[in-house]
């Protein structure tokens, strides 16, 4: 869940409309998220919208747009209302039904992935009331892997397996493999280890180290690249996948791509980073050229862009560690460098 996040908070009485004010401003500073109230339209005014009769799809539309969807009513009132449009955990907004005292928070979709029992918790906690919070992992203290995952911006290899995951650490402990140092304590039901019927790697790669392997894969990669004039989208796809095919590299853990200034409009370079949902980053060759570390140098790069190596700089510009050095591919080449970070669970 993250700072201006979409939210919809929909009430039916007077007492329902002071709560949700009070729920309003609780988001609000916490989140600095996108508030919109709506009311009765026999309450509605300059800061509850009116709720239409009939609503239509009315709650379907606000629905599939918000983030955080609370209902200040009866459990059964929002239960109606959403029925329609429920689909999917990872696409479904947090749901929670807070009764019009305040007394009782209750998320009742997207606890996890959606941030939903986090919320609730922090609005019970402000409001004096009570999170009443139902997930199996949660109540016995073991470890939410999804919602750690939402929280952290990993992206999960597989839900079936996070499924498969969260039954099993009901009944005993589970690995957990990282390729990043671990701070401070494991949470309930983890243990370390790299050995196991199901376990879960923290990890930028494809690899498999558990029997059933569920992998988080956080953003920390950052991608350099060079190549000629005139390359293609397609040859800087085929060329960054055959790198990634190589070295087992899951390209959801990139997190920049960076090259040097004169390739600013490249079209395929653009149009590849624009497919990764990236906005690329360029840099003059005496940027590229202050970055400390070992590189492989060619004259004829040097010569051309003033640097004496676009890629591998690229990728270390941010800092971390060079994992792939230079590889070129058909007019295109890449390095892949791995940011210094830290995993918590606490």
């Amino acid at each position: 869940m993250m700072n201006n996040m979409k939210t919809g908070i929909f009430c039916y009485s007077l007492k329902g409309k002071e709560t949700a004010s009070k729920i309003a401003e609780i988001i609000k500073k916490e989140y600095d998220a996108d508030i919109e109230c709506f009311s009765p339209e026999r309450m509605a005014d300059g800061n509850f919208g009116p709720i239409p009769r009939p609503s239509g799809d009315f709650y379907g539309g606000h629905f599939r747009d918000k983030e955080l969807f609370i209902s200040v009513g009866s459990v059964g009132i929002c239960v109606r209302h959403i029925a329609p449009y429920v689909k999917s955990k990872v696409t479904d907004p947090a749901v929670i039904v807070i009764d019009e005292l305040g007394k009782h928070i209750i998320p009742i979709l997207s606890g996890h992935i959606g941030g939903a029992n986090r919320i609730a918790a922090l609005i019970a906690d402000e409001l004096g009331g009570e999170a009443v919070i139902t997930t199996a992992t949660d109540i016995n203290g073991k470890f939410a892997v999804d919602e750690w995952a939402a929280r952290n911006n990993m992206a999960i290899s597989s839900m079936k397996t996070a499924k498969d995951f969260a039954a099993a650490i009901l009944e005993r402990e589970l690995p957990l493999k990282s390729d990043f140092i671990v701070k401070g304590k494991l949470p309930g039901g983890m243990v370390s280890g790299e050995d196991g019927e199901i376990g879960l790697y923290i990890t930028y790669t494809r690899e498999k180290p558990f029997k059933e392997t569920l992998r988080l894969i956080p953003k920390c990669l950052h991608l350099g690249i060079g190549c000629r004039k005139g390359i293609s989208e397609e040859a800087v796809r085929q060329a960054v996948h055959q790198v990634a095919e190589e070295h087992a590299i899951d390209l959801r853990a990139v997190e920049s791509i960076a090259s040097i200034d004169i390739k600013s409009e490249e079209e395929g370079l653009l149009g590849f980073a624009k497919g990764m949902g990236i906005t690329p980053e360029f840099f003059a060759a005496d940027e590229l050229m202050a970055v400390e570390g070992d590189f492989t140098p060619s004259e004829f790069v040097k010569s051309v862009t003033g640097a004496d190596n676009v890629c591998e700089r690229s990728a270390l510009i941010k800092g971390g560690t060079l994992i792939i050095r230079k590889t070129a591919v058909n007019g295109v080449t890449v390095a892949v460098a791995v940011k210094d970070m830290e995993v918590s669970f606490e």
